[in-house]
């Protein structure tokens, strides 16, 4: 395990990598610096209070300083982590987002982790850190967040979807639950997390399928999870949300 380096004024960049069997777990936290997670086996959720992002191995997250969040594991994940100093970060997302990682910088992301940190007083690993930032100002942003209200009666009923990702309630059952109208939900829904209650079920669905696939589980049993009696309709709605098939997902990733 690479462990993270204090008081070191030299240092760019530092690390933590270590495996785990799955569970619930809380990364070393490092003051105000930036932290890129990476999944370089496995599956993980990313929570904040801002939302969710779920992450198949080859993915990462970008995690701006000072942001509070836990990672729920789905079963053995190997994770990787840079911390970065602000001063190298000019230009990166200023709030949570996914990406994919090329294989250039995956193996940027292993042999930093491998050396245990980036000192900029040494000429090669101050170049090292350049290249790792030109590259992650380089990635697209994936748009599979799950954004979360906050207004209690919008929180009951992204509860209840969460609690039962596979189950079709209809919105005035919500509606009843939550102690709304399916009107105030809506409203609710598009003001805190810019979805309509339709689309953020949607999204929750899309999250679960993801988990479910990244596992090794068949197209079909997942679309059966999330919700959807079709095959095909589950294919289409994966599509829409990530811009490719579930195949062509994570053969991307490799």
């Amino acid at each position: 395990m690479s462990q993270i380096r204090h008081g070191d004024s030299g240092i760019w960049v530092r690390t933590f990598g270590a495996s785990f069997s799955g569970g619930s777990i809380l990364l070393p936290q490092s003051s105000h610096w930036h932290q890129l997670i990476y999944a370089s086996q496995g599956v993980m959720t990313v929570r904040t209070a801002a939302g969710l992002w779920v992450l198949p191995s080859h993915r990462a997250v970008w995690v701006p300083g000072s942001t509070q969040y836990a990672i729920d594991l789905c079963g053995p994940v190997s994770l990787r982590t840079l911390y970065l100093r602000t001063e190298l970060t000019g230009n990166l997302p200023a709030g949570c987002c996914t990406m994919n990682v090329p294989p250039l910088l995956r193996e940027l992301i292993l042999h930093t982790v491998r050396l245990g940190a980036l000192d900029g007083e040494i000429p090669e690993q101050a170049r090292m850190a350049s290249v790792l930032v030109d590259q992650l100002r380089a990635m697209a942003s994936i748009p599979l967040q799950l954004p979360m209200p906050s207004d209690p009666r919008a929180v009951r009923v992204a509860a209840m979807l969460q609690n039962e990702p596979n189950r079709t309630r209809p919105f005035p059952e919500l509606a009843r639950a939550a102690g709304a109208s399916v009107r105030t939900l809506e409203r609710l829904f598009l003001a805190e997390t810019q979805m309509t209650l339709g689309k953020w079920r949607q999204r929750l669905r899309v999250l679960q399928a993801l988990r479910l696939l990244a596992k090794g589980e068949p197209v079909t049993a997942a679309a059966l999870e999330a919700g959807y009696d079709s095959t095909s309709a589950f294919i289409a709605m994966f599509r829409a949300e990530t811009g490719t098939t579930p195949g062509r997902y994570f053969e991307k990733a490799e």
